[in-house]
């Protein structure tokens, strides 16, 4: 009996030490494409996590020893790829893994769940749909974090995804999922055929892609000569520092750009204060039809040395309303008897001094986007990413500015995450894009580097070319086909130019957006009701 027990322990030993190598295993297929390495990992990661949940018993205890493995891989894979965020609050790993890690255990238990009660197919078309869903829902709420989105592991790939201009991002989960699925059925099989199929899934997708690679052409609408200014001012004085020397960084730097630049990009909040719309007057003592000394100082420098360009910056704006009229977002004045909303703007600025504005739309959870009696509550919990805190103003849309027959999207900073919101810049009329950041919160880390190679995707999604500005971290250009022209790196100051080529078309996905995942929304409905049905008839069954 006491060789038995003996026999029994070490088993179980066994099978822990089996599964822990497994969690291991997955976690290091799953963090290189977000750490500036390979996403084409990404093809078997899911592989041993599948083995854990088929090697489960069909038990109360088998399904919850899955929820455990399944949450520590989860937990692992983001804890390694966000982990930078910490260098700005210490919170803001916890959070952001918390809520990434429950909307993965949504859908891998929802299909273990299935896999054990129903039949295979149903299992994995669950599976696949309950991903991709839960990835959705986390982009289109007010509190999203859609850095973990598996197709996202490919900005470093660009090469094997050119057919995300027809599927977007979405598509790229949707292959990871496949290919994942494929591989396991394969060796768990130990099928030849099964094989052969799961490696054509593989790379059938590359191949096309290097296909549309070589066929597409450039649409012959000519070019912008556009400039990038990377002032390089440490992020964490820049909103309690001295504001003279920044603007006088700035036009020290406004002075090495080339006479013939078309569009000038300084980065997201650049120009230091707060001003008030539409004529950018101070905030606190200037004529609200009056432009700020500063904006004024802006628009000569461009009358005389770039009288064709059309500045884009950054700047904290704001809006006042009279009593009655105040949005939800609005904050009360402290010294008046109205309201004001504090908007992150991207500002077009001309050398005539005609303004266009563009206010952010995709705002940094708990940031710029929480509702003030919440910040107020558990203002020391917030994950501090922007430069304005608390709840801040929205805007509804992307924009377009134009300039002299040439519109440009003037995306800020997080909106660069959002495929089919940055289509919105695409599809109301911009011929090239203009993405203006403020990276440096997060150090010398691998966090701005993905942020900037999460652009290339965007570049392939909208085919148009791209030149994104940071206060520091990582300035440069971006062709449509996702390739990295001229740069400046992490603490590097000074401008670059380069000829921008335009475009008006729009690709099928700027067109329909992330259909994939609304699709998805709709098979995972089908597939729950269809489990509930299966389950009814067979209880019934049984009973029978």
């Amino acid at each position: 009996m006491r060789g038995f027990d003996y026999f029994c322990s070490h088993k179980i030993l066994l099978f822990m030490l089996l599964r822990l190598a497994a969690v291991i295993l997955s976690v290091i297929l799953l963090v290189p494409g977000w750490l500036g390495l390979s996403g084409l990992t990404l093809l078997a990661a899911f592989v041993p996590l599948l083995w854990i949940s088929a090697s489960a018993e069909n038990s109360r205890r088998g399904w919850w020893s899955t929820f455990g493995w399944a949450a520590l891989t989860f937990v692992l894979w983001n804890a390694c790829t966000v982990w930078w965020i910490w260098n700005a609050t210490p919170v803001g790993p916890v959070a952001a893994t918390l809520v990434s890690t429950f909307m993965n255990m949504i859908a891998f238990m929802l299909f273990h769940s299935v896999s054990k009660k129903a039949h295979k197919a149903l299992a994995y078309v669950t599976l696949v749909s309950a991903w991709i869903t839960t990835e959705y829902w986390y982009t289109t709420g007010d509190f999203s974090w859609p850095w973990l989105i598996l197709g996202n592991g490919f900005s470093h790939e660009v090469w094997a995804v050119q057919w995300y201009e027809y599927t977007g991002v979405f598509g790229g989960s949707l292959w990871v999922l496949l290919c994942n699925i494929l591989l396991f059925e394969a060796l768990r099989a130990r099928s030849v055929r099964r094989g052969i199929i799961a490696a054509a899934f593989i790379v059938i997708p590359p191949a096309i892609s290097l296909a549309i690679d070589a066929a597409w052409e450039q649409p012959d609408e000519g070019s912008a000569e556009v400039s990038i200014i990377q002032p390089n001012v440490d992020c964490y004085d820049k909103f309690h520092g001295d504001d003279a020397w920044q603007e006088r960084n700035i036009v020290d730097l406004l002075s090495e750009v080339p006479a013939e630049a078309q569009f000038i990009l300084l980065p997201e909040t650049a120009v230091p204060g707060y001003y008030r719309e539409p004529a950018l007057s101070d905030f606190w003592m200037g004529a609200p039809d009056q432009a700020g000394d500063f904006w004024v100082e802006l628009t000569d420098s461009l009358r005389n040395r770039h009288p064709q360009a059309l500045l884009i910056a950054g700047a904290n704006t704001t809006r006042h309303y009279p009593t009655g009229a105040q949005t939800e977002t609005a904050r009360k004045e402290r010294f008046g008897k109205g309201y004001y909303d504090v908007f992150n703007t991207a500002v077009g600025l001309d050398s005539a001094g005609r303004v266009q504005l563009h206010h952010k739309g995709r705002l940094v959870i708990g940031v710029e986007n929480t509702p003030t009696w919440v910040f107020d509550v558990m203002k020391f919990l917030v994950i501090d990413l922007g430069g304005t805190l608390g709840q801040i103003g929205k805007g509804l849309h992307g924009t377009a500015f134009e300039h002299n027959g040439v519109s440009v999207g003037p995306a800020i900073c997080y909106e660069g995450l959002y495929g089919d919101f940055y289509g919105d810049f695409v599809r109301r009329g911009a011929q090239f894009m203009a993405i203006i950041s403020n990276d440096g919160w997060w150090g010398d880390t691998p966090g701005y580097r993905h942020l900037f190679s999460i652009s290339r995707l965007r570049a392939i999604e909208h085919r148009r070319a791209i030149a994104r500005s940071a206060n520091t971290g990582e300035s440069g250009f971006i062709s449509p086909r996702g390739e990295v022209g001229e740069t400046l790196g992490w603490e590097q100051r000074g401008v670059i130019s380069a000829r921008v080529p335009l475009c008006s078309k729009m690709t099928f996905y700027t067109r329909y957006g992330d259909y994939v995942a609304r699709i998805s929304q709709y098979v995972l409905l089908l597939c729950v009701l269809y489990y509930i049905a299966y389950r009814v008839k067979k209880k019934n069954y049984l009973v029978k």
